[in-house]
């Protein structure tokens, strides 16, 4: 008969699964043997008698192991009508906890993902953190979002808490651990982190990916004038954490850099690059002789060496030596640029150059930070593109005002792109995902890659609704969440580079099968009032007021489907699902009486899945058992 439609998240049983593949001697009755376990993976195993071992401990870790395996309690929603082109897009924002939001994207973009890019809280003692917990997790979320209460999102975290870096920890973990499960095995993964907690996700991030799919902690330098603010030394720089999912099977790829032609500009000596810059001989203003008379002085050259020189008495080592002086055409006597002591700490930096107008000094540019492009990133990143005062101006040109506080600069992030994507790899479309969304930089950077590079990447934005202050900027032009300023950036760049493109908008939401819900008596109140609540669920196993579309998305995202799959209505109020992920075509159904629907008509296949409502068979077992017999049945 049909069976029972039940949440199919489970973290847990994924693990005990790869287990089960790889050590099937342990799997015993049902459960593991730890010590057959041990036997077989030798001397990997860990004595629990030895405690010291060397890894990264903090109070709280095994929380975060536990908040990671815990299964979500929500859904996702569709918000129909808050996002652009919404029929023909790929492209997906979401509001809600990132975490929450994670464990529910799991089933379906598991091993799906080629990038992922995340800009998370810096733990400077002045950010926030989400405060997660063992509870309901969405109920907790709507909660504290004011959906429920006046409650806030967000926790602070000072420097002077006892956890404060064992917090940012444990908030963390879960998160790289779901993130590491969405990765492709070509994947990699850019986390962009300052000196506060650099080292600690090092450490953190080694053990979910593997120390050995450590690419580096490179700095990026994003305000050359520097921080004049910080303590000691004016900062420049933060870093880009990268790591691959499995670095044997990723492949960077190249920077669009003519090499060719930079190196047309520069040449080589035994001190490096050069090229050719200004004249020795001074111009301006304070040029002329009389106004710098010591600059005034005489170098010497031996045509035959090609040697040239200065001597305190301003005469030869030899009466053949040519004698030069800074005169230009006209006959002006100037000066150099260069005292006699520079001139010889120097020398090596000059190039000597015969024209119509005798010989000439110029001086040799060596390159500086930047000066040097290649297609191989460098393990310093610049780019005066950079500059985060450069992506503040891009964004208060976009909204009339400085509404976000350094957003990341859009050339950054797209040259992170460029480098994810293997250059051996004709594919023109990877999903990428960013889950720190802030003002939304990184799907603004894939709306203008794609546009730019031709490419049709599609993006997963995820960013909590964290509310703005009253008195900030942002608050006066309207905007009431950060999630509406991430929002409005998408619409506004899509605007800007391609109206053809368009993202769909879903939030974190509780779930739309009420016996799903987690009732708890005694947060609900008297017993009688629970088992209202469970005989109202069994005579309607939907949340009041759950549409169709919602009740089909999460029905998909429980059965795997990624949330673009195909849909069609094939009857009225049954919808065929599809995707090339699934091996199966879905059928879903929110209609409480199949009495006018001709259920022989859709054709259905042992392969396919149909979930509906139990109540739509009105106890016609017959009925429900020919569908059974049809295909996989399961019915809520």
């Amino acid at each position: 008969m049909a069976e029972e439609f039940k949440p199919q998240y489970s973290f847990t049983d994924d693990r005990l699964n790869e287990l089960k593949q790889l050590f099937p001697e342990a799997w015993e009755d049902g459960v593991f043997n730890l010590d057959t376990l041990k036997s077989l993976i030798g001397h990997y195993s860990t004595d629990n008698s030895v405690k010291e071992h060397f890894g990264l401990n903090w109070v709280g870790k095994q929380d975060a192991r536990k908040i990671a395996s815990k299964p979500p309690t929500g859904t996702l929603k569709p918000a129909p009508g808050e996002g652009v082109n919404e029929e023909n897009t790929e492209n997906i924002f979401i509001e809600g906890d990132n975490l929450e939001v994670l464990k529910i994207l799991r089933k379906s973009y598991m091993g799906k993902i080629k990038m992922i890019y995340i800009d998370p809280p810096y733990n400077t003692g002045n950010d926030f953190i989400y405060n997660d917990s063992f509870g309901d997790s969405t109920e907790d979320y709507l909660r504290k979002s004011g959906d429920k209460s006046e409650e806030g999102l967000l926790v602070s975290n000072p420097k002077t808490s006892g956890k404060y870096h064992a917090n940012w920890l444990t908030f963390m973990y879960p998160r790289l651990r779901l993130a590491k499960d969405l990765l492709k095995e070509d994947g990699v993964i850019f986390i962009s982190i300052d000196e506060n907690e650099n080292e600690n996700l090092l450490k953190l991030a080694s053990e979910l990916f593997g120390e050995e799919n450590l690419v580096g902690s490179f700095p990026v330098i994003m305000n050359l004038k520097g921080n004049q603010d910080a303590y000691g030394f004016a900062e420049t720089h933060e870093y880009i954490v990268i790591y691959t999912k499995q670095k044997d099977k990723f492949a960077f790829g190249e920077l669009d850099i003519d090499e060719e032609q930079v190196f047309k500009e520069w040449s080589t000596d035994e001190w490096g690059l050069f090229k050719e810059a200004d004249n020795l001989r001074a111009t301006g203003v304070n040029a002329p002789r009389h106004k710098r008379p010591n600059l005034w002085y005489p170098i010497f050259l031996n045509e035959d060496s090609k040697e040239f020189y200065v001597t305190e008495n301003d005469q030869p080592m030899e009466e053949s030596h040519v004698k030069i002086l800074p005169i230009n055409p006209d006959g002006k006597e100037l000066s150099w640029y260069w005292g006699k002591n520079k001139f010889n700490s120097r020398r090596h930096n000059l190039i000597l150059k015969q024209t119509s107008n005798g010989y000439q000094f110029y001086k040799k540019q060596r390159p500086k930070l930047g000066d040097i492009p290649t297609k191989k990133p460098k393990s310093v990143l610049y780019s005066p593109a950079y500059s985060t005062s450069t992506s503040t101006v891009q964004l208060k040109k976009m909204f009339g005002a400085k509404i976000f506080q350094a957003p990341k600069p859009v050339p950054f992030l797209m040259d992170l792109i460029q480098l994810s994507m293997d250059k051996s790899n004709t594919s023109e479309s990877e999903y990428v995902l960013d889950f720190f969304a802030g003002s939304g930089s990184f799907g603004h950077a894939v709306l203008q890659y794609n546009y730019e590079k031709k490419t049709r990447h599609r993006f997963i934005l995820v960013q909590l609704p964290e509310k703005i202050k009253e008195t900030e900027v942002a608050f006066d032009q309207g905007f009431r969440t950060i999630s509406q300023i991430s929002r409005t950036r998408l619409e506004r760049a899509i605007d800007e580079l391609d109206p053809n493109s368009g993202f769909k908008n879903y939030k974190l939401s509780e779930v739309g099968i009420a016996k799903w819900k987690n009732f708890k008596p005694q947060e609900d109140g008297l017993l009688p009032d629970l088992f209202s609540k469970l005989e109202s669920a069994f005579k309607n196993p939907l949340v009041e007021d759950t549409t169709p579309q919602e009740f089909i998305t999460e029905v998909m995202l429980q059965e795997g489907f990624p949330l673009t799959a195909l849909q069609s209505e094939v009857q009225n109020g049954i919808f065929k699902i599809s995707h090339d992920w699934v091996p199966y075509t879905l059928y879903v159904s929110m209609l409480q009486s199949f009495k006018n629907i001709d259920l022989k008509a859709l054709g259905l296949s042992e392969t396919d899945h149909f979930v509906c409502l139990d109540m739509a068979f009105e106890n016609n077992d017959a009925l429900k058992q020919t569908v059974d017999n049809q295909c996989k049945l399961f019915t809520v």
